[in-house]
């Protein structure tokens, strides 16, 4: 397997709700999660998981490293921080495409660094 692939079977194997919907295929991708119902859409999760992971691996944006750490310390658990990172990415991307400018960086990384300093 390639690396991301190996790091994407990881977050499945962290993700067992997942598992149904992903082992068809098929079922999986004609299927409409909606969040107003309650349901996760496992594909953005999991892709959300690895983002941050990339993201970690390269330190970009600068800073997201320290910061995930210092939450996964905090947390005393990766998978908690990559949740409360995933908040912050989501919240960036919102806000970035509600403006219609770029994504700040800088605005994540505090976010993710606030909830690495709370209780």
């Amino acid at each position: 397997m390639e690396a991301i692939e190996i790091i994407a079977s990881q977050w499945i194997d962290e993700h067992p709700e997942y598992h149904a919907d992903l082992a068809d295929v098929d079922t999986a991708l004609e299927k409409m999660y909606d969040v107003q119902a309650g349901k996760t859409n496992p594909f953005l999760h999991l892709s959300m998981h690895l983002s941050i992971s990339e993201q970690c691996s390269i330190d970009q944006p600068r800073g997201v490293r320290q910061a995930v750490e210092l939450l996964t310390a905090r947390r005393n658990s990766l998978h908690d921080a990559h949740h409360e990172a995933m908040d912050c990415l989501g919240q960036m991307i919102w806000d970035s495409q509600r403006a219609g400018r770029p994504p700040d960086g800088a605005a994540y990384i505090d976010c993710v660094q606030r909830h690495a300093t709370r209780d």
